[in-house]
């Protein structure tokens, strides 16, 4: 009996392992099935071959899956003055602020000193290093990088942000001592979580998500 345990699971463990380091969609274009709102329904859609927020009281739209260790790719559009955010690694649903990291979306384009709320930043915790957002309106790259402790974000093809989450020890500080609003210290959080989207009030346009498994 266990013999026959053993060789039955051969099968399912290769499938699994057959993941790592392969792009997969995340979102088909046709259907919003894999993820889930906190929400109202009507607060996200499929709008031709992208995910809107409408802005009618969506809150957040989350993937079911989890991810650890992982690199996305999506682009995003939004409409003048929209903010909103890509989070990551969210681990408790009643609460992504405090139990996800944030990449934010924001219309910053032509800002000359991006704090920590610009478009590009790790919200709250570190400034983009360099302003990559382009107008309202128009489409950008983003990617989002984990592996263990290390965190790094892209816009448009440039590195916006990098940090160690092992270095954010303090609840509410960062390592150089400024504050940030998060209830955890970040080297404590789950390395592994939902992605989400936020419904920050206003419309905006998601596509082409992969992912790609790292481990």
């Amino acid at each position: 009996m266990k013999r026959i345990l053993a060789l039955s699971l051969v099968p399912l463990l290769g499938a699994c392992a057959s993941n790592i380091g392969r792009k997969d969609p995340l979102f088909d274009g046709k259907d919003l099935k894999g993820w889930k709102v906190t929400g109202k329904a009507e607060g996200w859609v499929v709008d031709g071959d992208s995910i809107l927020c409408t802005a009618k009281d969506g809150g957040y739209l989350y993937t079911e899956e989890r991810f650890g260790d992982f690199e996305l790719d999506l682009s995003y559009r939004t409409e003048p003055g929209v903010n909103s955010g890509i989070f990551f690694r969210w681990s408790d649903l009643e609460d992504p602020v405090n139990t996800g990291i944030e990449m934010q979306i924001l219309d910053t384009y032509g800002q000359s000193s991006p704090d920590k709320h610009a478009a590009g930043a790790i919200y709250d915790i570190q400034p983009p290093l360099v302003n990559a957002v382009k107008p309202a309106g128009q489409w950008n790259f983003a990617r989002i990088r984990c592996e263990g402790s290390v965190v790094e974000c892209w816009l448009n093809d440039q590195r916006t942000g990098a940090i160690n989450l092992d270095d954010y020890t303090e609840a509410g500080k960062n390592p150089d001592g400024t504050p940030n609003k998060f209830r955890f210290a970040y080297k404590d959080l789950p390395r592994e979580g939902h992605i989400g989207f936020q419904d920050h009030g206003g419309k905006v346009w998601f596509k082409d998500i992969t992912i790609r498994r790292l481990r």
